[in-house]
């Protein structure tokens, strides 16, 4: 399972991979090894990283030279428990969260993380 440590919210016009740089300057995690999705290939956001320190690890495409011999299986499985229990966020409303302010909104989103993150060490540590 997963925790959060940090988190932001952009419209869904704005991709993923824009935010990559303030979580981490953000965040600072002791671990320097990031895995990241096909949608955060690029050198440019491996380049800037890599400066601050972190190491990112996406998959390649299928269709991409070099795949099989890029793509470990182990990482990817790491990768595919990752999106498993970000999906578990909408056992806690955290996608139909209806607030009517975005101070609402943040509230709403805090408070599923919470109770994602509790749920998690609840039964890990019991």
């Amino acid at each position: 399972m997963v925790i959060f440590f940090n988190y932001a919210v952009t419209k869904a016009s704005v991709h993923d991979a824009k935010e990559t740089v303030e979580l981490m300057e953000n965040t600072h995690p002791t671990n320097h090894y990031l895995l990241g999705d096909e949608g955060y290939l690029g050198k440019q956001l491996h380049n800037q990283l890599r400066q601050m320190g972190y190491e990112l690890w996406t998959p390649y495409r299928k269709n991409m030279k070099g795949a099989k011999e890029h793509n470990n299986h182990q990482l990817m499985a790491v990768r595919r428990t990752i999106e498993s229990d970000f999906s578990l966020l909408t056992y806690y409303n955290a996608e139909n969260n209806r607030a009517r302010s975005l101070t609402g909104f943040q509230a709403r989103l805090e408070i599923a993380i919470l109770a994602y993150n509790l749920a998690y060490c609840l039964e890990r540590f019991n």
